[in-house]
């Protein structure tokens, strides 16, 4: 069962779950693939009750192991902690055994998912000329939260590993709700050309319309071509004196049904 958030406000936000979902049937590597959301339909507690396999993993495809993935969702699934206040990801029940996985989006190679949307929006997108990426800043943009600490601790660990490389002339974590803020790219980079990958599994409202007004687009313009179904950032897109490529979420990128294999082979095997 690959579990999404969901919501009921923006249909969009489902398309990386299904989109994933419909990549592991094709692959056969399961006996049923479900899809399951926690804030809207299907919602997870339905799907389960009605799947009667002997083995159940539940993949949830989030970015952090935050408060609502590591113990909203799996105390209400009935997963129990240990003395140590660990999360226990086995629960027996009636005859079946489910398996909680760890999220997608702290999985170490998710660097790499990072980095070829960063390749990608520059290779598409070439005006007036593709800058290197020595002569790129590149921001990780997360969401950010007061109310649990490893919202962020995943984003600003990916960007560790990406300044390891030394490909791009530097390499920051920007927020929209905790500093350093999303408008302070502008200031923060050293580098005419900016490149912002937006690290939420969904192109949702925030990735859609949020963000690239924090960007610096008008919020009317970014509303307009919301409603005329058009992307709301022009790549690239001059803004403070500097030239913005803006990429897509990572959540749809393709290899993320491999990194879904390896968190329920994980889990499988006992790996923590």
């Amino acid at each position: 069962m690959l579990l999404g958030h969901g919501t009921t406000q923006n249909p969009d936000s489902a398309a990386p779950v299904v989109q994933h979902a419909a990549e592991l049937r094709r692959r056969g590597v399961f006996a049923e693939v479900r899809e399951a959301f926690w804030k809207q339909e299907p919602q997870a507690r339905d799907v389960l009750a009605r799947l009667a396999h002997p083995r159940v993993f539940i993949a949830p495809l989030f970015i952090s192991e935050g408060f609502f993935c590591e113990q909203v969702i799996p105390r209400e699934l009935g997963f129990a902690r240990n003395e140590n206040n660990e999360l226990v990801r086995v629960l027996h029940r009636e005859g079946c055994t489910w398996f909680y996985c760890r999220p997608v989006g702290t999985h170490p190679s998710m660097t790499n998912v990072l980095l070829e949307r960063a390749r990608e929006v520059v290779r598409r997108y070439p005006f007036p000329r593709a800058p290197k990426p020595a002569d790129i800043s590149l921001f990780i943009a997360g969401h950010g939260t007061g109310q649990d600490a490893r919202s962020s601790q995943v984003i600003e660990r990916q960007v560790e590993r990406i300044r390891e490389l030394k490909l791009y002339a530097q390499v920051h974590a920007v927020y929209m709700d905790q500093d350093p803020r999303i408008p302070e790219c502008h200031t923060l980079a050293v580098t005419k050309n900016i490149v912002v990958v937006p690290f939420f599994m969904s192109d949702g409202l925030h990735v859609r319309e949020d963000i690239p007004v924090l960007l610096g687009e008008p919020g009317r313009i970014v509303r307009s071509r919301l409603e005329a179904g058009q992307q709301t950032w022009r790549n690239p897109s001059e803004k403070k004196g500097k030239l913005i490529w803006y990429a897509p979420a990572v959540g749809s990128e393709p290899h993320l049904a491999d990194v879904i294999l390896e968190r329920v082979n994980e889990v499988a095997t006992g790996a923590k």
